[in-house]
């Protein structure tokens, strides 16, 4: 995922300075998908680990 990131953020660079080829226009738009895909994934693992339950916390006194 570091690596993914890494790339993304050199291209926006890149972009930002001298511009993108159309290679790299196309690599950008890949890799964006993927790790937008990566993110999703592992948000929806962290939402079907919660344990969810009917009881009402008790209150400290």
């Amino acid at each position: 995922m570091e690596k993914l990131i890494a790339r993304i953020n050199e291209l926006s660079r890149k972009h930002k300075t001298v511009g993108l080829n159309e290679s790299e226009l196309a690599e950008r738009d890949r890799l964006r998908k993927e790790y937008l895909q990566v993110f999703k994934n592992n948000f929806k693992q962290q939402l079907d680990s919660i344990e969810w339950t009917d009881e009402k916390p008790s209150l400290p006194h």
